[in-house]
């Protein structure tokens, strides 16, 4: 059995390498156009939708750690032109997967990979959930490995075409409002606590700083959850931390004994 699997792996590994020669021809017979596919890149940066989901951006240790979304560079490979991207599942053995995530420059030759183990199992809810369905392994390696195909894309993309890119979904979300950010969130805050009992606080912790310091995308991801509390996708427990009342014991001296009598 696993000298099938190794077989299979070989095989696949070898069909890879022949497209990726097949690719490589034919990107030195059509050569990518520099002026023409960072006009595109900027066009498509252009897009709305595209400028909301262009950034990620969380705490850590008390900062925030901020980059260009694995949906921006996608786009950016595919405008750059010339550039083989992707996941391969090198072997799946013992409940994990081998998969190697990869960007490769097609003209130039620089390529980027990242090798790493994905266990077939999840912490869902504090407890480890374990996979066996071939879909759930698939989309399970797909998501862990997004996040390294990003890392290649932008390994083998110069870095100047990437900041002008984030620098240009910027001014998109900015121009899509006609009222400044700061009150924008305090708007937000006054909504939160009106219709869905969430405070000031509690919006500040699950961002991870003060709202006087929110950035677009941290609105924007305010707004994100807004919305999925207003359709009934989710409760506030799925996203802040919900204080739970204080239960009063009752105790036999916090009762009045009624075969006492008042005394006058």
């Amino acid at each position: 059995m696993e000298d099938t699997k190794s077989a299979t792996t070989a095989a696949l590994v070898s069909r890879q390498a022949q497209e990726v020669q097949a690719a490589i021809v034919g990107a030195k017979q059509f050569p990518r156009d520099q002026h023409a596919a960072f006009a595109r890149i900027m066009t498509a940066c252009e897009r709305k939708i595209l400028a909301e989901n262009a950034m990620y951006e969380f705490p850590k240790g008390g900062n925030k750690v901020i980059g260009p979304s694995i949906r921006l560079a996608e786009v950016l490979a595919q405008n750059w032109g010339n550039i083989d991207f992707g996941i391969i599942e090198l072997e799946q053995k013992q409940g994990s997967s081998q998969v190697m995530a990869y960007a490769w420059d097609l003209e130039t030759n620089t390529r980027q990979t990242k090798t790493f183990t994905v266990r077939h199992e999840k912490k869902v809810k504090q407890q480890l959930k374990k996979y066996t369905d071939p879909r759930d392994i698939y989309e399970l390696v797909a998501g862990q490995g997004a996040r390294r195909v990003r890392a290649c894309i932008l390994g083998v993309i110069p870095g100047d075409i990437v900041d002008a890119a984030v620098e240009k979904c910027k001014e998109t979300i900015i121009k899509g409002y006609e009222e400044p950010l700061q009150y924008r969130v305090r708007k937000m805050i006054v909504t939160f606590d009106k219709e869905h009992q969430v405070s000031q606080e509690m919006l500040e912790k699950y961002i991870g700083c003060k709202s006087d310091v929110f950035s677009e995308n941290d609105f924007l991801r305010l707004t994100n959850v807004y919305r999925a509390l207003r359709d009934n996708m989710g409760k506030r427990e799925d996203y802040f931390e919900i204080a739970k009342p204080t239960v009063e014991i009752d105790s036999p001296l916090n009762k009045e004994n009624p075969n006492e009598t008042n005394q006058g």
